[in-house]
């Protein structure tokens, strides 16, 4: 009882606390209800756990990205625990894809925005289709280990296909992995987090910083680490590292 207290108060906290951080027509047109949505869905989890001493989660591999690793299986909730999936859900036509994090300590109920899943999946059509008639990959420069800017020309892009940051609303652009894989750049946004906050631990994914106070987690991105000039830098071998 106590730690659900603890996270309705937290949950309630998010109106408050999330003003600065998000865009102002965001705030206005859906985040009271996709807060009591939310609200909702982690009582029911709390709820399941408590009866199961299991998460009802979907199943997934070790090279499932980590914030898309403990997506909620409404089947599990549904109809004991809930009536239905909330209406923003995926699962019930909408946007959104509820999920977990701090599993083993605090499972918490998060959401992956999946308004820009028309855009990967077109970006990420015109790349299989250009490297199946080359030997090579659209990549001008390398950015990170392992990680690449796109050549969108190559593409036959007009302009350069970008994110809607769930954050801040800015655009963010997007980067190509040696795995074959598209990563969102969040690094814009986390600069406007740690502005926001006295103290920033060096030895730390940088990514949890977006959700602290949000929502969300950030889809299709990879861990983020302080560098020597302060600045938010991607580091795609901390994740490894960690995993090790």
């Amino acid at each position: 009882m106590k730690r659900f207290l603890l996270k309705a108060l937290f949950l309630g906290s998010l109106l408050l606390l999330a003003g600065c951080f998000y865009p102002q027509n965001e705030r206005q047109a859906s985040q009271a209800a996709y807060l009591d949505q939310l609200a909702s869905v982690q009582s029911a989890v709390d709820s399941f756990q408590e009866d199961t001493a299991v998460l009802p989660i979907q199943t997934f591999n070790e090279n499932t990205p980590t914030y898309q690793r403990y997506v909620i299986d409404f089947r599990q909730l549904v109809p004991r625990y809930m009536q239905e999936p909330p209406g923003t859900a995926f699962e019930n036509g909408g946007m959104y894809q509820y999920t977990l994090i701090d599993v083993e300590e605090n499972p918490t109920v998060k959401l992956i925005d999946l308004s820009s899943l028309k855009t990967i999946q077109e970006l990420m059509s015109r790349i299989n289709n250009y490297r199946a008639n080359h030997t090579y990959a659209p990549v001008n420069e390398i950015v990170a280990e392992g990680l690449f800017t796109i050549d969108f020309e190559a593409l036959s892009y007009k302009e350069e296909p970008v994110i809607i940051s769930p954050y801040t609303g800015n655009s963010l652009p997007f980067l190509y992995s040696n795995t074959g894989e598209l990563v969102i750049d969040y690094a814009s946004d986390i600069n406007i987090r740690m502005n926001e906050l006295d103290e920033i631990n060096e030895d730390e994914d940088l990514r949890p910083l977006l959700y602290e106070e949000a929502p969300f987690v950030p889809f299709h991105s990879v861990p983020y680490t302080l560098s020597e000039s302060g600045e938010p830098e991607l580091d795609p071998s901390f994740e490894a590292e960690e995993n090790n």
